[in-house]
């Protein structure tokens, strides 16, 4: 196969998926084929422990479009997804899981909503069929992150996602970030959309789901916010701590102040030590943000210029 650009890349990361990776291709296949796609399927096994690879292989000996990338251990979701973002040849990318849970023929629907001006379409399982354990977790998870982002989206998490090609090779991806993957490219600027998908009970293999999980994605979601508001001014956050914090510390000194002069003792009195506290911690917030400020100011002169988007290159677009 050539390695040109093509038309199509699909990127499916694995686990343990024995039981749907034939199914899976085959769906893929006729899919592709119906809408005569130059196309590549990319399989990322993250660490499988069961025949999962070596069906993959057979598959490649039969498929010359089906390509596969090992981890000898596990890596986790964000880490498949960036190796596939970097192994990807496609105009356009496709992520979907394994388990047969998204629907191939989906894709056609992606590709059609992309059309209409967006960079990247995410996929809303409006009917999830997932236990109650994991579909309420994940309700409030994207209820928080669509009013801490400001982006109108569903379902954050769905594994069904298009993206122009541009998108993901900006995209940097590690940790649980795959969760935020529209959120990151919103901050760069880039045109995110939605789309109801079909969702489909698991029918093979075990969920890989955990609760630490949505606890681990809170924890980048503050950092993904941070980065997306104060990364270029941090002295406007740390600042702003800083201020109340002096203000409060300076207020209790001064009512204290008052009371000395009226000929109470304060030596004694916890609230002291509190104001005392308040004014050193809104200090040293201040400084760190001069001092954080100081860095980005830096940095700001080392980073090349953002190219304007009437400078990049034209993809072909799919017809």
């Amino acid at each position: 196969m050539s390695a040109s650009v093509i038309d199509l890349s699909v990127v499916i990361p694995f686990l343990n998926e024995e039981g749907s990776l034939v199914e899976l291709h085959q769906r893929l296949t006729n899919v592709a084929t119906a809408q005569n796609l130059n196309y590549e399927l990319i399989f990322v096994d993250d660490g499988s422990r069961d025949a999962s690879n070596s069906i993959v292989h057979e598959l490649k000996k039969s498929d010359p479009r089906v390509r596969l990338i090992t981890f000898r251990r596990n890596q986790g979701k964000s880490a498949a997804l960036e190796v596939g973002f970097s192994q990807s040849r496609g105009n356009f990318v496709v992520t979907m899981d394994a388990d047969l849970q998204d629907d191939p023929a989906e894709i056609p629907n992606l590709i059609a909503k992309l059309s209409e001006g967006f960079d990247l379409v995410s996929g809303w399982k409006q009917v999830r069929h997932d236990p109650i354990t994991k579909t309420l977790p994940s309700k409030v998870f994207n209820k928080v992150t669509g009013f801490l982002s400001g982006i109108e989206l569903h379902d954050f998490n769905c594994g069904l996602k298009i993206y122009r090609r541009e998108v993901t090779q900006e995209l940097h991806v590690y940790g649980e970030r795959h969760r935020f993957l529209p959120v990151l490219a919103h901050m760069q600027g880039f045109r995110v959309g939605e789309l109801p998908v079909q969702h489909h009970p698991r029918v093979h293999g075990k969920t890989k789901f955990g609760a630490y999980r949505f606890l681990a994605g809170f924890f980048d979601l503050t950092t993904l916010l941070f980065r997306m508001k104060f990364v270029t001014k941090p002295l406007h956050f740390f600042g702003s701590l800083g201020s109340i914090s002096l203000l409060i510390g300076l207020g209790i000194i001064g009512y204290l102040s008052f009371g000395w002069f009226q000929g109470r003792w304060i030596g004694n009195r916890p609230i002291l030590l509190i104001g005392v506290l308040g004014v050193v911690s809104g200090v040293q917030l201040f400084t760190l943000g001069l001092l954080a400020e100081m860095i980005a100011e830096k940095s700001a002169r080392t980073t090349p210029p953002l190219r304007p988007e009437s400078d990049l290159l034209d993809q072909d677009k799919l017809r």
